[in-house]
């Protein structure tokens, strides 16, 4: 199947796959006389994969990574399991500090009377960085 084809089957957008190829997720397409990529099933199983892990938030590096995996029927599960667990890990990171982030707006947002008055705490505390990003942007690994 062609390139448009591939896309809708696998639910990844034409551009994405040009750029997984790009980039090694997934083997170069044949091509036709007249240079249109052609598909197979097995390239869209791999793509669909690639969706999947991608909808999860693995990164290229470790989609990459779980690809050779799969490919490896002699692989252990141990090592995937590593791979799964450490992105957890990150995801708990991220998640600590999108709380620390909210938490420091909604004070921000508590402080401001959101009147007619120019002064603006929101803008305040927008304005002097080093104060806010000691308390909302440095990921806390104890949290």
């Amino acid at each position: 199947m062609h390139i448009g084809q591939a896309a809708q089957a696998s639910g990844v957008s034409a551009k994405m796959i040009r750029y997984y190829e790009h980039n090694g997720l997934l083997p170069a397409a044949v091509r036709t006389e007249a240079g249109y990529r052609c598909y197979s099933e097995q390239d869209i199983h791999r793509l669909q994969f690639i969706r999947r892990a991608r909808d999860l938030g693995f990164s290229v590096p470790e989609i990459s990574e779980l690809l050779g995996l799969w490919d490896d029927r002699s692989r252990h599960s141990a090592d995937v399991r590593r791979i799964a667990q450490g992105h957890i890990q990150a995801l708990e990171q991220r998640i600590a500090h999108l709380r620390q982030m909210r938490a420091s707006l909604q004070d921000l947002v508590h402080a401001c009377h959101g009147d007619n008055r120019p002064d603006c705490p929101i803008l305040q505390g927008l304005a002097e960085p080093d104060a806010q990003q000691s308390d909302c942007c440095v990921s806390d690994p104890s949290a």
